[in-house]
């Protein structure tokens, strides 16, 4: 029984061979947000008297498909206005445009992001089938000045 003699790794595991390197919880989920960061916040922000194993995964997953959903949106918006950059402006065209974000988003404001281009129906010009000579040729508003 010369060669059976195990060894023990770092904290009592079995296996003295080279430690595996760690895998975080956010690249086990398949996310880009950080799990165990939002973990932490929840658990500090005495939101409830204990959170459960999948809430911060949910809250990551959710977290980050409103992200891509608002930067895929800003960067049309970006690409309308000929820009590669997104600015506030496009991210505030982005989400009021978009219902369900606007809705979701009503009480932000969005610092630099302006206001959106709505002129009233009422200020707009009335809509004729003649154009602007033939229109004043039969007011009689025409003038032709032969001196």
């Amino acid at each position: 029984m010369e060669g059976t003699k195990t060894t023990k790794g770092a904290g009592g595991r079995k296996g003295g061979g080279a430690r595996s390197k760690s895998v975080s919880k956010s690249v086990k989920a398949g996310l880009q947000f950080p799990v165990g960061r939002i973990a932490r916040f929840l658990k500090k922000g005495r939101y409830a008297q204990r959170v459960g194993s999948g809430a911060p995964i949910y809250l990551a997953a959710v977290l980050e498909y409103l992200a891509a959903e608002v930067l895929e949106l800003a960067g049309n918006a970006a690409r309308d206005n000929k820009k590669s950059r997104i600015i506030p402006r496009h991210l505030l065209l982005a989400i009021r445009n978009d219902e369900e974000l606007g809705k979701l988003l009503s009480g932000v404001t969005i610092a630099h992001g302006g206001v959106l281009p709505k002129i009233h129906q009422v200020l707009l010009p009335k809509k004729t089938g003649k154009s602007g000579a033939e229109f004043m040729l039969l007011r009689g508003t025409f003038e032709i000045g032969l001196e």
